[in-house]
């Protein structure tokens, strides 16, 4: 008899998915009140005068001469208003005409919370004048004065605020007015509908001229990062160009002579040992070289101009150097400190740059001349000499002129570690490159020259070289 298991009971039905209820009238009503309220309380810029940005300082300078030339045309015309033709006292009149006129000094910079000042002051004024008995020609709830000055408030708002204030700020006046003429219907004389006309007016006046700015602005900022776009582009292209043409003309020749330095102890019969050594010293100076445009190339090629992840040569190669300078007919002695610790990554690499470009040189323009290599701190600093005499005269210059890039490049560098650095021609007819490289970062020095310490002269310099 086989035994069935029960079956499995169905899962529990999903209450039925109901759609979100749509807003209603009343809360988008409220949610609106709510936006219109922070709106008011809310400043939608920092506490900046108007302009403050302007290219030129007369510029800069025309919001505070305006408001102040507001303030100052206001206050007493508002006074005397109040006290001639509406008849209030000399006290009372000054003191409205000072809350609904000085407050104008604020539209520069902070024309919300003036707004308020000056709203406040218009309606407790509206309120005062109903004390008096005016004239039918009188015009009420808004004097003269109070319509023309906030008209002004007005346009400072829509220049500076968003839209959902100023349009807060238009419906308040208006309901202001109106809660003001069914207070006394016999006064109304229009003032109230004038202000809020008047006003929607310069509102929609200010806001155009707002957003026109605005998105003049952000096309000037879309310009400038094109511009900066076409510029970086422009350097990428001319960065790929130098790198083809490197590797098309530079690397392949150098690959030449690397090919037949290999080649030629087994091309050429006969060679004596000395020939081979030398035949090895320039394929391996060549593959060197290769490496080095390798990594160059990979730096030129990337787009953040960092793409070498290898280590890059410094102060522990100064001795092959100094070796590859002798096997090419040069008499070099190296002084390098035992004791030296480490130093920074920067200063590390200059230094080897520095040695090398010094080497090449007397290799180009003074064969055969002896010299002097000597890497050895000094307090805080680090001193790199390479010194040479004159030529022997026993073979010719392989350049009798130079382009001066190599003495440009060293100045560079040292003034990227923000060291000094002192070139120039010995009364002997040498040559001294003479460098001072801080072993810690202090930052470049915008306004490097020759150190105090490094003279002209040989003698100066030849203490620190054995």
């Amino acid at each position: 008899m086989s035994h069935t298991p029960p079956p499995h009971p169905p899962p529990p039905a999903l209450p039925p998915r109901t759609p979100p209820q749509a807003d209603g009238p009343l809360s988008a009503a409220r949610r609106n009140l709510r936006e219109l309220a922070h709106g008011l309380t809310h400043p939608s810029h920092p506490p900046t005068p108007l302009l403050a940005h302007a290219p030129k300082q007369w510029q800069r300078l025309l919001p505070h001469v305006v408001v102040l030339a507001l303030a100052a045309t206001f206050i007493p015309v508002t006074i005397t208003v109040l006290t001639s033709q509406y008849g209030l006292n000399g006290g009372l009149a000054g003191t409205l005409g000072v809350a609904q006129a000085a407050p104008l000094l604020m539209l520069a910079h902070r024309p919300l919370q003036a707004w308020w000042i000056i709203f406040s002051a218009d309606v407790l004024g509206a309120v005062t004048l109903l004390t008096q008995s005016l004239h039918p020609y009188n015009i009420w709830p808004w004097t003269p004065p109070v319509i023309i000055g906030y008209l002004f408030l007005l346009l400072a708002l829509a220049l500076r605020e968003t839209r959902r204030t100023v349009v807060a700020v238009w419906l308040l006046t208006g309901a202001a007015g109106l809660g003001l003429d069914s207070l006394a219907p016999g006064r109304d004389n229009a003032s109230a509908l004038l202000l809020f006309v008047l006003g929607g007016v310069v509102l929609l006046i200010g806001v155009a001229v707002r957003e026109r700015g605005e998105a003049q602005r952000r096309l000037v900022e879309q310009e400038t990062i094109s511009e900066a776009e076409r510029a970086r582009r422009t350097l990428l292209e001319e960065r790929t160009r130098i790198a083809r043409e490197l590797h098309d003309v530079v690397a392949h020749h150098m690959s030449v002579i690397t090919v037949q330095a290999d080649s030629a102890p087994y091309r050429l019969q006969g060679l004596s040992p000395q020939a081979r050594e030398e035949f090895g010293s320039i394929a391996a100076s060549a593959r060197e070289s290769l490496a080095e445009m390798r990594r160059l190339l990979m730096v030129l090629r990337r787009e953040d101009a960092a793409g070498e992840r290898g280590p890059q040569p410094g102060l522990d190669r100064v001795q092959q150097l100094v070796e590859a300078t002798v096997r090419a007919g040069v008499p070099a002695e190296l002084s390098l400190s035992a004791g030296l610790g480490p130093v920074p990554a920067t200063v590390d690499l200059s230094a080897y740059r520095i040695v090398q470009e010094a080497l090449a040189n007397v290799v180009r323009h003074a064969p055969g001349a002896r010299t002097r290599v000597s890497v050895v701190p000094d307090g805080d600093r680090l001193t790199v000499l390479v010194v040479n005499g004159p030529a022997t005269g026993r073979t010719s210059p392989l350049e009798t002129s130079g382009t001066g890039h190599g003495l440009v490049g060293m100045r560079e560098r040292v003034r990227l570690t923000g060291g000094t650095l002192d070139t120039g021609p010995l009364p002997d007819g040498g040559f001294r490159v003479a460098a001072r490289l801080p072993l810690t970062d202090p930052g470049p020095d915008p306004h490097p020259g020759p150190h105090p310490g490094l003279k002209p002269g040989l003698k100066p310099v030849a203490k620190d070289v054995p």
